[in-house]
């Protein structure tokens, strides 16, 4: 991990913090058991490589493959946000659309500041969701930090990704979209025009696809 990053006993006490002020109340729907979600449709050819890919790599699955493939109803996702920019704007739209389409129950948890992203991260966790979508750049240092402490949480970039992902961060990037972090700077590919609503859309279906099939912990390259 890049020494930009906290110490691993401030972190503790934040995403402590973050899950005692997250968690849902007895009322709460999300408060009662729930089963293990599974993909409902199978992928269709060109999404899985021949062979199965090693950790943190970088697969390109055949365009459409993941159409035949969507989430049980009440799939549980909270997504991440932070950010104004249009970027951002085109990925929360795309997310909130696939989940009212879909019937996913999704929640949106928004970090306004610096200072709210790891405990809104927490939050996030508190909340035991099937599924954490992240959306906007601001959030890839702290998923970074966060995540490798939780590998039974299963997360979702869209639009950029994490230097060294853990086995259960899954990512959807495309030419122009291509943030790791700060330490690693913006990529000179990059393009804000790049994120089109349709752009977005497929990042989120692909992504969401990938995680219910079980194949975790890579990147999905979607020109």
């Amino acid at each position: 991990m890049r020494s930009r990053l906290l110490p691993a006993c401030t972190l503790a006490g934040a995403v402590a913090t973050a899950l005692l002020a997250g968690g849902c109340g007895s009322g709460d729907d999300w408060s009662r058991p729930h089963a293990k979600p599974t993909a409902v449709g199978t992928l269709g050819p060109g999404f899985f490589p021949a062979a199965s890919p090693a950790p943190e790599a970088t697969i390109t699955p055949r365009s459409g493959s993941w159409n035949g493939v969507r989430p049980p109803e009440g799939y549980r996702v909270v997504l991440l946000t932070a950010g104004d920019d249009p970027q951002t704007t085109t990925l929360v739209s795309a997310v909130t659309a696939w989940a009212e389409e879909e019937r996913v129950s999704l929640r949106t948890l928004t970090a306004a500041r610096p200072d709210q992203f790891v405990p809104t991260i927490g939050r996030a966790l508190g909340m035991r969701p099937d599924l954490i979508v992240s959306a906007g750049d601001a959030l890839v240092d702290p998923l970074a930090l966060v995540t490798p402490n939780h590998l039974d949480q299963q997360f979702l970039v869209v639009g950029a990704e994490l230097a060294e992902p853990t086995e259960n961060v899954t990512a959807a990037d495309w030419t122009g979209a291509s943030f790791r972090g700060e330490g690693l700077g913006m990529s000179s590919a990059y393009d804000p025009g790049s994120f089109t609503p349709e752009r977005a859309a497929r990042a989120v279906r692909a992504g969401a696809a990938a995680v219910l099939n079980g194949m975790t912990g890579i990147v999905l390259w979607l020109d």
